[in-house]
């Protein structure tokens, strides 16, 4: 049921990281005809181009997360015998799981210190605990699956119809 629910919000994120993403395009683009086609410049779209990038990077590294595509080098570790596979992946997830823990509480510990000064980005007015959230919520999704990742280790792996098992 977990995996489920982790896969709904990873889908949910990817489509609005798209959204998102062609919304950026779009501000460029205006920003670009209003420029040199007008002569006007929309000078808060570049920094909203940024926030966009900034939520983009760490909703999208929980994404990544999910679907266990980060970068890993692993290349001597599958030549190991399979005990210290494990042995390696538990203090992989371990590792991840303190990190993420760290960077959450220091990220939400900042992104509260800006909601309460109410300080607000310089052109575009936006307040700037929202791009700072992006860290803490990126990471909060990221520790999450981590830690769903590491029980997952201990869990005996469903028998598939023909017979094997599944590999985690």
């Amino acid at each position: 049921m977990i995996d489920t629910i982790l896969d709904r919000v990873t889908r949910a994120i990817e489509l609005a990281l798209a959204l998102a993403f062609v919304l950026a395009v779009l501000l460029n683009f205006t920003n670009v005809v209003g420029r040199y086609v007008f002569g006007l410049s929309f000078l808060a779209s570049d920094e909203v181009q940024v926030f966009i990038m900034v939520v983009m990077t760490f909703l999208g590294a929980a994404v990544v997360t999910r679907r266990n595509m980060h970068l890993r080098m692993d290349v001597l570790v599958k030549f190991m015998p399979r005990n210290v596979q494990i042995a390696l992946r538990v203090a992989e997830q371990l590792l991840f799981i303190a990190l993420a823990a760290f960077v959450v509480t220091q990220s939400f510990d900042y992104a509260q210190r800006m909601f309460r000064i109410g300080r607000v980005s310089d052109m575009a007015g936006v307040p700037m605990w929202i791009p700072h959230s992006a860290v803490a919520v990126g990471f909060g999704l990221m520790l999450l699956i981590a830690a769903f990742g590491f029980v997952a280790l201990f869990r005996p792996a469903p028998p598939q119809p023909d017979g094997g098992e599944v590999k985690p």
